[in-house]
């Protein structure tokens, strides 16, 4: 739940010892490198990859039916070769299924018209065939339209929809005359066809087998991609170098609990090493760190942007408000259950990644949220618990009573985006830092005392006396010109006019909330509307009213659960990621990225 403090380093070495120095210095694996050359401004490390096509060639090989035995050891593995066999055999075999997909469609194209092979043009006295599918409803007008031109014409076949005429010219018959165009039917006969598709059968067979045969290096091709990488990461280290052919200096961002290590690795390799403190002008990048049972906010929270390294670490915050959005879109206990039952039988699956384990315990946050919100609601897969038992002494919450439900989703927005004006203010440096989201926190509780009481006395001037003071505040200490000449004070009050416009984006924040209620609302309605057309079907009278109702049931509430699923995400994540982080982060870092060999880390 916090932003780990950077040291910006500066290593010295001896530069016959650059080698070991990289090596080591990869395999502590906690230095965000920043490059010293002109090369390149960028300052952000990102370790290069080897080729793309090394990367393909894995992914191809692992993408296979039935995987070979792992060879673990072998002396004479050739990395290249095998990249470029498992290429190789990729390409072939996407032409041989293009092939074959081609060769079956022209095969269910000729199947109506027969099997047969075409005269020479001297076997119909210079005349050619030439053949038409035509639909039912024109076959009337076609035949009477070859009548009028008085050329023989046979009927081959007839399918449901169509039927397939051949007829004998010398020429092709004017398109003009006739309903449909000529169907071209080409010259192979429906044999010679199946032949080449029985030999692209073959050979698409040959090549998957060859597939299979590759995937026998899947490991040592993953084991070699790995050193691959390492050893283009260390190259382009070396680039980022200042090398004097005496000493070498190497610059990075180092997490602050990891300098004792670092001490202990430049005494063992005789070096010498500066950690300072980051100045003002520096852009350190943000190393996030929270528990690992908390994690699964920071996984949501740099996938849509990384913090400021002089930001705050909203991952906690996310990690919870999230999971009650999520609960509030979905509002009933049923689907709760049920998708509580499917993260049960994943348990496993998702415990064999860092991600998936973080996952899964949001997951079962958010569910346990969702159960607790449907009970409220009074909500079981759209039904309502019978009156007077004890589910329906918990029901506190009606969804369809809109006033009550838009009050409490408003009252969850105010709060959450005072959260966030409310860490900003405590986090400022200055008054102009700190005034401007008190303003804007006044004038969230005025306007919300103002909804709540509905404008009576005295809620009525307490609401009004906090906007007013509210819009005063940014007005008047949002600006951080100094003031030198009468002329500034005219230039903060324009500072201050500019920072009340932000006054319209805090009332659609604000209304953005809503969502909640109106998504709850839907998913709630929908549910009901199954269990009536359900009900509606069972007692049609219906031979198979019951097996249809069932098939509604299980329909319909699978479509509304997916339904709920997508919007809790969608919008759970869109009012924390636009809504709240707008208020609440002053900007984009840059993530960490330690320079590390993955071949010890993975």
């Amino acid at each position: 739940m916090t932003i780990i403090p950077l040291a910006k380093l500066t290593l010295f070495g001896l530069s016959a010892d650059r080698k070991p120095l990289l090596d080591g210095l990869q395999s502590l694996g906690c230095v965000h490198l920043i490059p010293l050359t002109s090369a390149t401004e960028d300052e952000n490390f990102v370790a290069s990859r080897p080729s793309e096509d090394a990367r393909k060639a894995l992914r191809y090989l692992m993408d296979v039916r039935r995987r070979r035995h792992q060879t673990r050891v072998d002396a004479t593995f050739d990395f290249d070769r095998i990249v470029a066999e498992a290429l190789a055999n990729r390409q072939r075999k996407q032409q041989a299924e293009d092939r074959v997909l081609a060769l079956g469609k022209r095969l269910d194209e000729l199947e109506p018209w027969g099997d047969f092979s075409l005269p020479d043009q001297d076997g119909l006295a210079g005349n050619l065939l030439w053949f038409y599918r035509v639909p039912h409803p024109k076959a009337a007008a076609f035949r009477g339209a070859l009548g009028s031109l008085g050329l023989p014409w046979q009927l081959l076949h007839e399918s449901p929809a169509h039927g397939y005429y051949a007829l004998i010219s010398e020429q092709e018959p004017d398109q003009a005359l006739l309903p449909v165009a000529r169907s071209h039917v080409g010259s192979q006969s429906h044999q010679d066809v199946q032949r080449q598709f029985d030999d692209a059968r073959t050979a698409l067979e040959d090549v998957e087998a060859e597939h299979e045969s590759l995937s026998r290096w899947v490991f040592l091709l993953s084991k070699h991609l790995t050193r691959a990488e390492d050893a283009q990461a260390r190259e382009q280290a070396s680039g980022m170098a200042l090398d004097d052919d005496t000493l070498v200096q190497l610059q990075g961002w180092i997490p602050r609990p990891a300098l004792p290590r670092l001490d202990a690795f430049a005494q063992q390799h005789g070096l010498a090493y500066l950690a300072e403190v980051p100045e003002p002008k520096d852009s350190p990048p943000t190393l996030l760190r929270n528990p690992t049972t908390l994690s699964g906010g920071q996984d949501l929270v740099t996938f849509y942007e990384t913090p400021g390294y002089r930001d705050w670490d909203p991952s906690i915050v996310v990690f919870f408000s999230f999971a009650f959005f999520f609960a509030m879109i979905m509002a009933d206990a049923g689907y709760a259950l049920v998708l509580g039952l499917v993260v049960g039988l994943k348990w496993t699956a998702m415990g064999r990644s860092s991600g998936g384990r973080h996952f899964r315990i949001l997951a079962v946050v958010g569910l346990v949220m969702a159960l607790i919100y449907g009970i409220l609601a009074g909500s079981y897969f759209g039904v309502a618990p019978p009156a007077g038992s004890l589910l329906a002494h918990c029901k506190l919450l009606d969804l369809n009573d809109f006033a009550a439900m838009m009050k409490l989703s408003l009252v969850v927005g105010c709060a959450h985006l005072l959260l966030a004006n409310g860490v900003v203010a405590l986090r400022g440096q200055s008054l102009a830092q700190t005034a401007p989201p008190i303003g804007w926190m006044a004038v969230i509780l005025g306007g919300l005392t103002l909804y709540l009481s509905q404008a009576e006395t005295p809620f009525l001037h307490l609401g009004i006396g906090l906007i007013a003071g509210g819009l005063l505040t940014v007005l008047l200490l949002s600006s951080e010109r100094h003031i030198s000449h009468p002329a500034d004070l005219l230039l903060r009050l324009l500072d201050g006019l500019g920072s009340l416009t932000a006054i319209s984006k805090l009332f659609g924040d604000v209304m953005s909330y809503l969502r909640l209620f109106a998504l709850g609302l839907a998913s709630a309605s929908l549910a009901i509307t199954f269990n009536q057309l359900a009900g509606q079907v069972s007692h049609s009278g219906l031979a198979l009213g019951v097996p249809i109702a069932l098939l509604i049931l299980v329909l319909g509430h699978g479509i509304n659960l997916l339904l709920a699923i997508i919007s809790g995400f969608v919008h759970g994540l869109r009012l924390n990621f636009i809504e709240f982080f707008n208020w609440g982060l002053s900007g984009e870092g840059v993530p960490f990225r330690p320079f590390i060999k993955k071949e010890l880390a993975s």
